[in-house]
């Protein structure tokens, strides 16, 4: 796993953003399409407007798919993973084909239809941030290691609804949902190139636990160790703990 470390979140999404397109262009340059999973939380939306800004992508062979949905809410929800995905990539770029998990309807037929979608073909990129507590999409602690579904129904702790209060429509714990359909780990790693972010302070002791901790479901993200071709990409406060930090390598 590589680790790069940059100044602040801008400088974070510029590089990230820039990569990302690198991996599409090459995907579509060598097979005429590039298949790309990629999550929605608040340290990717900057590089989400990166890539969409980049050249001589042909956003048109792009097929999207997305890691997570929250169970019970409609795509109007301000919380919504779909509404944030659509606004803030799909509809600048206009990519040609995308897959967004419906979290109103049946999830565990959900789950079947979109998974047996997503794993018809090579993932070319898969894109995630870093959560608080160490997760990857829904993947809360202790996760999943083992599922080899695509796509899994999770439940959501008490700890991490209280997180979002105040946030995307959520006025009360209450109004956070308590299940989502999230990707499986191991659907998630199975991907050629896989990135990971996570910006700010709050991220600190997780992102220590990912890059230098033992990989255990306790800390999901540290399973981004396990892949040959993942770099984490962090902000001078994310990378704070870490005990060798190289800024920009």
């Amino acid at each position: 796993m590589n680790v790069r470390i940059f100044p602040d979140r801008s400088a974070l999404a510029a590089a990230a953003g820039a990569d990302a397109a690198v991996v599409i262009r090459s995907a579509i340059e060598r097979r005429g399409t590039a298949r790309i999973l990629v999550g929605t939380g608040r340290s990717q939306l900057e590089v989400f407007d990166v890539l969409a800004q980049q050249p001589g992508v042909a956003w048109s062979e792009v097929e999207l798919f997305h890691v997570n949905e929250f169970i019970g809410l409609a795509i109007d929800h301000p919380g919504s993973t779909r509404r944030i995905l659509f606004e803030r990539l799909i509809a600048k770029t206009r990519i040609g084909r995308y897959h967004l998990l419906d979290g109103v309807n049946d999830p565990e037929r959900v789950c079947r239809l979109e998974g047996a979608q997503l794993a018809a073909g090579r993932i070319d990129l898969a894109f995630t941030g870093i959560g608080a507590n160490g997760c990857v999409a829904c993947n809360e602690p202790p996760a999943d290691f083992q599922a080899e579904t695509p796509f899994l129904v999770v439940q959501l702790d008490e700890a991490w609804r209280r997180q979002r209060v105040g946030e995307a429509g959520f006025p009360t714990v209450a109004d956070v949902p308590d299940r989502a359909i999230s990707i499986s780990l191991r659907q998630f790693l199975r991907a050629e190139t896989v990135m990971g972010v996570a910006a700010g302070p709050r991220k600190a002791a997780a992102v220590k636990r990912c890059v230098e901790g033992a990989v255990s479901p306790l800390a999901p993200s540290s399973i981004l160790q396990t892949h040959s071709n993942a770099t984490v990409y962090l902000d001078r406060e994310a990378a704070a703990l870490l005990s060798s930090r190289r800024e920009g390598g």
